[in-house]
């Protein structure tokens, strides 16, 4: 009989190097210029909008954005980021509920301030950097999508576009190539050993940086 204990211990936290935090930095320049493209041509603008694309419920899939936000988190004072936090905690506990009833969450990102400005712009994430305009997608399985954007997009493609697909589009399948590459590297040949990620920034945020736990042997 095998006399082997199998531990769990906490393994190093996933941190960004200076190189991969710059690459991520440049992708995200890249999104906002295809974004500021596409938006100049159809044209939209959020100047006076009565929506907030900020109450929309997005989910987070890679570990080097999640790094990234940290990175930003531990720039803010501590009461910045315990505000941040609580309203975090009260985010996760508000959408649980309304998961629970079979409905999508539409509750205030964490991030948001009391003036309704991003507290963290800077290190905002992918999908919050391209949602609003129309964009394509090529998977790796070759199918090609089409997303129409906002709801303040989809009522100007209709006012000066014959169809939907003849207004101007985002791009996003080299972007998100690049970051894909860019999560290959920073997570090596232990890849295979995390879980998918599918995390709100509330989640993220009271989480803690990412890491994980991974089963240690003793004899």
């Amino acid at each position: 009989m095998s006399n082997t204990k199998v531990q769990t211990v906490k393994v190093k936290e996933i941190i960004l190097s200076p190189g991969l935090s710059q690459e991520i930095e440049e992708i995200y320049q890249g999104m906002q210029a295809a974004y500021e493209g596409i938006a100049e041509q159809i044209p939209l603008t959020c100047e006076g909008c009565p929506d907030n694309c900020c109450d929309s419920y997005f989910q987070h899939h890679t570990y080097s954005e999640w790094a990234y936000l940290w990175q930003g988190l531990r720039k803010l004072d501590d009461e910045t980021l315990n505000k941040i936090t609580e309203r975090a905690k009260a985010y996760i506990r508000q959408s649980s509920d309304v998961l629970a009833e079979g409905k999508r969450p539409q509750i205030m990102c964490p991030l948001i301030n009391e003036d309704g400005l991003c507290g963290l712009y800077r290190h905002r994430m992918l999908v919050c950097r391209m949602h609003g305009v129309p964009a394509t997608l090529t998977r790796p399985d070759g199918r090609s999508m089409r997303f129409p954007g906002c709801f303040r997009c989809q009522e100007i493609v209709d006012e000066n576009y014959t169809q939907e697909t003849d207004a101007p589009a985002m791009e996003r399948t080299l972007l998100f190539r690049r970051l894909a590459a860019l999560e290959s590297r920073l997570m090596g040949d232990r890849r295979h050993l995390y879980p998918r990620l599918k995390k709100t920034i509330a989640d993220m945020i009271v989480e803690g940086p990412p890491a994980i736990d991974l089963p240690h042997c003793e004899r």
